[in-house]
């Protein structure tokens, strides 16, 4: 294992699958994930008027079978976050853009795509209902981290991609 840079902790990785690479120790802000947050509400715009005409066409070619794939255009933010968290880059478009990535820390592995959903789901799941969402911010208020509280309940966190 290489020997991290200051300021980084060192990464723990299962062996084989890939190099150890040190994990930022700085943690994200609360506004930078409200911009990232923001940003992503036009990108998940923009991923389900595809997804939407992609089951149209679908539904044409099969005679109007596929199109009971639009059953999962409700959960469009939750497929975005999959493919995107849980892919190589580890954040949304929007959280690129501000320099941001989700880590788990406590073991150093990258996040796959479940719990990249479970985690979307978790996060829309407290902004519908008012008071869960007060207390999913008021963990990221309180505590020194600004983890919330659907990153407690899964182990991650979100830090600068620096």
């Amino acid at each position: 294992m290489q020997s991290p840079r200051p300021g980084y902790a060192p990464r723990y990785d299962a062996p084989g699958y890939l190099p150890p690479m040190p994990l930022p120790a700085v943690r994200a802000s609360l506004g930078a994930r409200f911009c990232a947050y923001l940003l992503d509400i036009v990108f998940i715009f923009g991923f389900s008027v595809l997804l939407w005409l992609a089951i149209a066409l679908i539904g044409l070619v099969t005679f109007g079978l596929g199109w009971t794939l639009f059953a999962v255009l409700p959960a469009s933010g939750i497929i975005y976050s999959a493919i995107t968290v849980g892919g190589s880059r580890q954040s949304t478009l929007g959280m690129r853009m501000m320099g941001l990535r989700v880590v788990a820390p406590e073991s150093g592995r990258t996040v796959d795509m479940l719990t990249a959903a479970v985690h979307a789901l978790l996060f829309y799941v407290a902004i519908t209902t008012f008071l869960l969402w007060f207390v999913d911010v008021m963990f990221g208020l309180v505590r020194s981290d600004r983890r919330l509280g659907h990153d407690l309940l899964l182990g991650l966190a979100v830090v600068r991609a620096g």
